[in-house]
C-alpha cells in the first residue's frame, strides 16, 4: 500500500482545484514540454494520479517502462483493469512511439497483450517533466467541434513511490490548470498487486 504522507500529498493535488484557467481549452494551445529529451525518459515509471478516457483504462497498481533503441522509442505497462464488468485481472500494455516535428508530441500505436484488451493509436504528449522524479502527459483521444478535448486521458508519474515535494506539487497543479482538467485526476492506488 502507498505510504501515508504519499497519499496525504496525492489527496491535496488532485483535489486542489476544481475548475480550469486556461483561456480556452483549445487542444492546440497545450503547452509540452520543452527540449524533451526521450533517452532521459527510459526507465520505471509509477502512475499516481490519472484522468482516465472513455472506454476500458488501466485502473490501479499501474507500472510502466520505457526504452530507447535505435531512436525508437517504446513502452510495456502492467496494471489491474476490469473486463466486461466484473472480471478483473492484471493485464500488460505494449506501445511503440512515432516521432513527429515535436519531441515533446509523440505519436502512440498501443495494443493489449491479451486479445480482449484495447489496440489503437494515440497522441502522447509530454507536458513536462524533471527526468527523475515526476512527469505528467496528456491525449486528446477525440476533439470536440469547438477545437478543445472530447475524450482526453491524462497520466502523473513518479520515478517512486514517494511524497512529493512542494516544487513538484506546484509544477504539476499548474500544468493540471494549463490542460484545463484541475479537479479531474483520481489517485493510482499501489498494493503490490501486478507485480
Amino acid at each position: 500500500m502507498a505510504s501515508t504522507p504519499l497519499l496525504a500529498t496525492l489527496l491535496a493535488l488532485v483535489s486542489a482545484l476544481g475548475c480550469c484557467w486556461a483561456a480556452d481549452c483549445q487542444v492546440d494551445s497545450i503547452p509540452v514540454m520543452k527540449d524533451f529529451d526521450k533517452s532521459r525518459f527510459v526507465g520505471q515509471w509509477f502512475a499516481v494520479a490519472k484522468k482516465d478516457p472513455d472506454g476500458v483504462f488501466l485502473q490501479d497498481n499501474i507500472r510502466a517502462k520505457f526504452a530507447v533503441k535505435d531512436g525508437i522509442m517504446t513502452a510495456t505497462a502492467r496494471g489491474r483493469v476490469t473486463i466486461f464488468s466484473h472480471w478483473v485481472v492484471c493485464a500488460d500494455m505494449v506501445g511503440t512511439y512515432s516521432d513527429t516535428d515535436n519531441p515533446a508530441k509523440m505519436k502512440l500505436k498501443y495494443w493489449g497483450l491479451a486479445s480482449y484488451l484495447a489496440r489503437g493509436r494515440d497522441d502522447f504528449w509530454v507536458v513536462d517533466t524533471d527526468y527523475d522524479s515526476y512527469a505528467i502527459m496528456y491525449s486528446c483521444r477525440e476533439r470536440a467541434d469547438d477545437g478543445t478535448c472530447a475524450n482526453s486521458y491524462s497520466i502523473v508519474f513518479l520515478r517512486q513511490l514517494k511524497g512529493m515535494t512542494p516544487s513538484m506539487q506546484r509544477s504539476i497543479r499548474l500544468k493540471q490548470e494549463s490542460l484545463c482538467l484541475a479537479g479531474k485526476y483520481h489517485i493510482v492506488e499501489h498494493t503490490n498487486l501486478c507485480l
